[in-house]
């Protein structure tokens, strides 16, 4: 298999949960060699035993050493690793690396290089910056909260999508791979500093285009792509299901409405936002009389812009995603392939996600870390290591 497009990329991975992991996985897909620095001792993971983490997908890709960081010898030796990393994550409330002896400034010391990501919810500033918080809280005090759920309704929090993988993980990926693109044409690193609340709120920016043109004037659930509109909006079907609607473009809706069967005497412009909610209830009753698959059966391969609401088993074995294999199997173990696709230079899943230690010893070793002194750092019990 060929490699990925950051094959020869070394980057350090000090564990965290969520987006920092989530992004390390991104570029282990691309190809870059991610060594994750997991901490010593864990026996329980969530008050499970650790050999779930075996299952824990967004650690994919990487080998990992358990390492006990508040040892001077445990922080010494992930300073030498650094020394030959191209980029470093870590995802500490802003302070702890530094007091950890792994800031910045002591790994810049050491690599002049080096791209060194910081992941955190609030930033590395600011009144926030060192309270505790979740992905819920982030999009909130973004703005991209606001904007979800239905009229007349509470927000509805996306799951942790917008803020921690959308807002955060992706965007300290994107950072550290114009960090890398630098680093080649200056040799000097420098510090991404990825806040969740920085990326969900840059997610609003075409929302917020939309409202400077006039174009989102509604509370939340009343505008174009929000379920205010009714050929924008997931309706149930006579089994129960769904189906997502989404046609937006003249052609699109007209042919939504020939398939459907809606009448079309006296029907409504499509944009006369006056007519919007009687309109969603003629759909609703309509979608309401047959099941969802009758409804795919009828309307695949048009473009009525209508597809079924699948779960994530189901989202496995649609067709679609079948001839594409945007799902694979590792070890057992269905999961997202990786993406984006390259032409030339593929990603793939190098390896399934490791315990706490599994395949450190040969990546110590790969990273230049000399076998007398990882035997005495296992034995002192500062690393663990297999």
């Amino acid at each position: 298999m060929m490699a990925g497009p950051l094959e020869g990329v070394r980057v350090l991975e000090i564990a965290g949960i969520g987006p920092a992991p989530f992004a390390a996985m991104m570029l282990a897909d691309a190809g870059a060699e991610v060594l994750r620095i997991d901490r010593l001792g864990t026996e329980t993971w969530w008050g499970v035993d650790r050999e779930v983490l075996r299952r824990d997908l967004v650690n994919r890709g990487r080998r990992s050493v358990a390492v006990d960081l508040k040892e001077p010898a445990g922080a010494e030796m992930v300073l030498k690793l650094a020394s030959s990393a191209h980029g470093l994550i870590e995802g500490f409330r802003p302070g702890v690396a530094e007091r950890l002896g792994l800031g910045p400034e002591r790994c810049f010391e050491r690599n002049p290089g080096l791209v060194y990501g910081r992941m955190t919810g609030w930033g590395q500033e600011g009144p926030y910056a060192r309270v505790a918080g979740h992905d819920i809280n982030y999009i909130a005090l973004s703005g991209a909260l606001d904007l979800i759920g239905r009229a007349g309704d509470a927000p509805v929090p996306p799951v942790n999508l917008v803020g921690d993988f959308g807002g955060g993980a992706m965007f300290l990926a994107f950072g550290m791979v114009c960090g890398f693109l630098e680093q080649r044409r200056s040799g000097l690193g420098q510090v991404v500093d990825a806040a969740m609340v920085d990326g969900s709120a840059v997610l609003t920016t075409f929302i917020r285009g939309m409202k400077e043109m006039g174009l989102w004037q509604g509370e939340r659930g009343q505008n174009l792509i929000d379920t205010g509109a009714p050929f924008y909006e997931v309706y149930e079907t006579a089994d129960g299901s769904y189906v997502a609607v989404g046609a937006i473009e003249p052609e699109f809706y007209a042919e939504l409405v020939r398939l459907a069967g809606v009448s079309t005497e006296e029907l409504p412009l499509q944009m006369d936002a006056a007519h919007w909610p009687a309109m969603k209830q003629r759909f609703a009753a309509i979608f309401a009389t047959r099941t969802r698959d009758e409804w795919c059966r009828l309307l695949d391969g048009t473009d009525a812009c209508v597809t079924p609401v699948l779960s994530m088993q189901e989202a496995t074995e649609h067709p679609h995603n079948v001839e594409r294999s945007t799902f694979i199997e590792v070890d057992g173990v269905s999961q997202p392939a990786p993406a984006p696709r390259f032409s030339r230079t593929p990603g793939a899943v190098q390896m399934p996600p490791p315990v706490p230690g599994e395949g450190g010893l040969r990546a110590l070793e790969d990273w230049g870390i000399g076998s007398d002194e990882i035997a005495m750092l296992a034995e002192s019990g500062v690393i663990e290591a297999r």
